[in-house]
Parts: structure tokens; sequence; C-alpha cells
């Protein structure tokens, strides 16, 4: 299997599945972009751990990763191996006496490999059918034009900082995430 390195490059909600979110890989030698829609849970775990915030207790893939831990073990990376009939399939590749790999979900995969901080492949064949190239675009990655960004209103960002704050610990992740989404928007300059 020929293995192609990516990294995540974002989250999105997913209009043609109500509720549920678009994973977008990123081939990291190449412009190659892969789509992979997930549930809300797994995306709102992903985007936790990118944006370093710790919920008071921990949620479902920390617990794996404890136990993983726990076990003496470590995953060393994930690759999303094949897509059959419009599913996506992974597996978890570990650093045990034996060379074990466990089948997963993508998402479920990378939710882990952000906490482990292990590199994400996909398959070739994968990448081949169900990737795209973004039009306009080749290899290299653009910026943005720095003259148009506009600097945000700090009064704005320190008050949706507090909501964020005060929502992870209410675990109410769904508004942390919604907060952290417009906070992100606002130090953009969208």
């Amino acid at each position: 299997m020929n293995k192609i390195r990516v990294d995540i490059l974002g989250l999105s909600t997913s209009t043609s599945s109500g509720g549920a979110y678009a994973l977008i890989l990123r081939e990291v030698e190449g412009a190659r972009r892969l789509p992979i829609i997930i549930g809300a849970f797994e995306a709102q775990a992903i985007a936790l751990e990118i944006e370093g915030i710790k919920p008071p207790r921990p949620m479902t893939h920390d617990l794996l990763k404890d136990v993983i831990d726990t076990l003496g073990y470590t995953i060393t990376e994930v690759t999303i191996t094949e897509l059959r009939e419009g599913t996506f399939y992974a597996r978890l590749s570990m650093d045990t006496a034996v060379g074990d790999e466990v089948d997963s979900r993508p998402s479920d995969a990378i939710a882990l490999a952000v906490r482990y901080n292990v590199p994400i492949f996909v398959n070739e064949e994968v990448l081949a059918e169900a990737g795209f190239v973004p039009e306009g675009e080749d290899t290299a990655d653009t910026l943005p034009d720095t003259d148009a960004i506009v600097e945000p209103r700090e009064r704005q960002k320190a008050e949706l900082q507090e909501k964020l704050d005060d929502a992870i610990k209410q675990e109410d992740y769904e508004e942390a995430a919604r907060l952290r989404d417009e906070l992100l928007r606002l130090q953009s300059g969208d």
C-alpha cells in the first residue's frame, strides 16, 4: 500500500449531511484535499484537542488514550486504508510486540492521532478516488494578503473568550465550539 501523508486542514459544517461536519485533510507534499463526513461528537473531540482546550473531565478519546497508555502501548500512526460504498475505513498502528493494527473509523483514528501527535496517512488509491485539487491551486500554499487583515476589537475578543471559558466549565461543548469558531473568525478578520 502506497501511503500519502496528510495534515488536518480544517473542520466545517456539512451542508449535505444535517448536523455532520466535514473533516478536510490536506496532502503534505501536494495540493489534494480529502473531505470526510464525520459526526458532531468526533468533530468536537478533534477540534478541542487541536485548539488545546481541556475539558474538566476526560472525553471518550482522552479516556481511550489513557487506557492505551496505562497498558503500556502507544499509537504510532493512523492510516485511512480504503473507501467502500461511500464509507472510509482506517487502521491504528500501535507499537506492541507483534506490531498490532486495529480497525477504526477515520474520525476516531484522527481524534487519537491528534492526542498522540502522530502522522496521518491516506492510501494513494483512496486519495486518487475521493480526493480533489481546489480550483486554481497548485502544490504551494497561499497565504492571505496581510494588508486585508483588519485588527479585531480586543474587548469583543475578551468577551468571547470569557464566554468560551464558561461554556467549557459547564461542559456545553457545542456552544464552546460555536464560540471558538466565532472567536477564530474575529481573530482572522472575517
